[in-house]
């Protein structure tokens, strides 16, 4: 099951998504859009798309830039209900699943074959790049229809092999299984919001044979919801060809903030990525703007 749904302007009024009725949020999305993982949508020839199972709710959400032809961002949540493992990948009898995603022009989408595999950048050490996931194939195996979908073509994007099984895997296990799987109380929530840079031309690394953008810098931003309390962290990572899989990942963390301005075209601008916008003004002030030591210890990376 999909919904499907055009862009909306953002409100601007007090009554804020992600908090009671009252608080002040003067960045929030319009309700159709206020769950607490949605960044704020970006107006333009954009759609949202929320890929769903009928047991256990959404899959996914994606913003995609039918200009651009790529997604903007992927969203979704980890609770104490979806966190759990009925499916495997290898489970699949033909192999991986891949294919176009129905709600969304074909023509939009890269090949199911042949495009990734079929496109190198020679200059920059990539032979080729493989279809990388952004919400993991893993983070969806409660049913095979959730994992399923983690194989529609609006879900990938060019990723070079040593990024896509090193560093960016270590990323996703560290999202997954240090703190997805380890939800335990019923009002608990991880939000993630993960996605690669295709807004501005610097932060393109190349494009592929038919012209699909292969992003230069690929984000993960985090919101843990926790007994009635928030903590939130950024990692952002540069698309390198080598293989980057010991370094450690406490060296990409930055605070949400500082994470919201890299996604930005230039110093100064403020056309970045503004994540947890439906957030009460005063929770995001303070979650977004925690210093990296705290969040090393917050978010146990001191020694990883």
């Amino acid at each position: 099951m999909t919904v499907v749904l055009t862009m909306a302007a953002c409100g601007d009024d007090d009554n804020g998504g992600g908090g009671s009725a009252g608080t002040a949020n003067k960045n929030k999305n319009t309700e159709r859009y206020a769950a607490l993982e949605f960044p704020r949508l970006r107006e333009g020839n954009s759609t949202v798309v929320t890929h769903t199972t009928s047991t256990f709710g959404t899959t996914y959400s994606l913003e995609w830039d039918h200009d651009l032809r790529a997604q903007r961002w992927t969203c979704f949540y980890f609770t104490k209900d979806n966190k759990v493992k009925k499916w495997s990948r290898s489970n699949w009898p033909n192999g991986d699943p891949f294919q176009k995603d129905p709600d969304i022009p074909a023509n939009e989408q890269p090949s199911v074959t042949g495009e990734f595999s079929g496109s190198s950048y020679p200059d920059k050490g990539f032979s080729y790049f493989q279809r990388g996931h952004i919400c993991a194939s893993e983070d969806r195996v409660y049913s095979q229809e959730a994992n399923g979908q983690t194989f529609y073509m609006s879900n990938m994007f060019p990723q070079g092999g040593n990024f896509n099984s090193g560093i960016w895997s270590k990323m996703e296990a560290f999202v997954r299984d240090d703190w997805g799987r380890k939800i335990t109380g019923a009002n608990d929530t991880l939000f993630v919001v993960k996605g690669g840079t295709i807004d501005h031309e610097s932060q393109i690394l190349c494009r592929t044979r038919s012209g699909f953008i292969v992003p230069r810098y690929f984000f993960m931003a985090l919101l843990l919801k926790r007994n009635g309390s928030y903590q939130a962290m950024g990692f952002w990572v540069e698309h390198l060809s080598a293989d980057h899989s010991n370094d450690k990942l406490g060296d990409y963390v930055v605070n949400i903030r500082e994470l919201e301005e890299k996604t930005c075209s230039y110093a100064g601008r403020n056309d970045g990525i503004d994540f947890f916008c439906n957030l009460p003004d005063d929770i995001e002030q303070s979650v977004e703007t925690q210093d990296v030591a705290t969040i090393k210890r917050l978010w146990n990376l001191n020694n990883k």
